[in-house]
């Protein structure tokens, strides 16, 4: 597969990763370890080297799982994983906290829990509205020059953040959420990446697997998905939201790939900056995802797909979510 680099720091990685969140959290019950392992395991062998997980998913599991998976395989991915939260209770819910010292806290952690002795690249799970970013960017900078951590990188953080972050310590790579259905950050985000230089990731690029035109009713999904909170999927945003999947479909079918490797391709296509990091737990559709970096659209094709597409019905997250971004 080909690669791609993120930010001026050094890092470069598969033009696909793997997020591994879903084999482990928010979207009901997780697989079996073994069927996640072999998925992990079989990305690395078809060239992904880039694996993305955090403390938060599961919480801890999921980085205990990619470390068990990559076992044997460390010297051939860049493993990204997260900083920023604390444990959820029933007083308090979710909340951030980006202190330096429980950013230090969190690096020894997630060494141990992934089995490794540094981090590709750790990112700020989310803005903390208590810690001056600067803070959190020169903390991370200490980590790099102890040689725990290679690259910093921040997720979900707004134009403004990004900049007085990579000021004081250089930032590789910015992750939100980008697809054909999440397309704010085309405004200042991915711009403002360009002009520092910052690599971009996007999350969810398959549209929380809804752009894969496998989900026509968010009933039949597990009581605890994510999804089913989510505004694009409920009651009649959900209804014109399936016409938006259908256009992806008729699209794709005419180029002669899945849907999936349309929206894919489409992102691909939108720079040699951009990296997604689609999420599976099967091999199959592992497999699928990946052959769309062999998908080919031309600029025409391209402009015709982004017209084709409507801004979809309903926020992307629910409004408690939202408001723990930095956007």
């Amino acid at each position: 597969m080909d690669t791609r680099k993120l930010g001026g720091q050094g890092l470069e990685v598969s033009a696909l990763g793997l997020g591994c969140m879903g084999m482990s959290a928010a979207y009901g019950p997780p697989p079996p370890e073994e069927q996640s392992i072999g998925v992990i395991r079989r990305a690395v062998d078809l060239g992904v080297t880039f694996i993305d997980t955090a403390e938060m998913y599961g919480p801890f599991a999921n980085e205990k799982l990619v470390g068990k998976a990559l076992k044997g395989l460390r010297d051939r991915v860049a493993i990204a994983t997260k900083f920023g939260f604390v444990l959820p209770t029933p007083a308090t819910g979710t909340a951030t906290d980006s202190r330096p010292e429980h950013i230090r806290e969190v690096c020894d952690a997630s060494l141990q829990r992934l089995g490794v002795e540094v981090i590709d690249l750790f990112y700020q799970h989310r803005v903390d509205p208590k810690v001056p970013i600067e803070d959190v960017a020169g903390a991370v900078g200490e980590l790099i020059q102890a040689g725990k951590v290679r690259y910093f990188g921040l997720s979900e953080a707004g134009p403004q953040t990004l900049r007085r972050a990579h000021a004081v310590c250089p930032v590789s790579a910015l992750q939100t959420e980008y697809s054909l259905w999440s397309r704010d950050p085309e405004a200042e985000i991915i711009p403002t990446c360009r002009e520092l230089g910052v690599g971009f990731v996007p999350y969810s690029p398959l549209g929380r697997g809804f752009l894969t035109g496998q989900i026509k009713d968010p009933g039949a999904l597990a009581d605890n998905d994510f999804r089913r909170r989510a505004p694009r999927f409920v009651g009649e945003a959900l209804e014109r939201n399936l016409g938006l999947v259908a256009t992806v479909e008729r699209l794709a079918s005419r180029k002669g790939c899945t849907p999936a490797q349309l929206a894919l391709a489409w992102l691909l296509h939108q720079g040699p900056d951009i990296v997604p990091i689609p999420g599976t737990t099967k091999a199959a559709r592992l497999e699928e995802n990946l052959a769309a970096t062999e998908v080919e659209l031309p600029p025409a094709e391209l402009a015709e797909i982004a017209a084709a597409i409507p801004e979809p019905e309903g926020g992307r997250l629910d409004a408690r979510s939202l408001a723990m971004t930095g956007l």
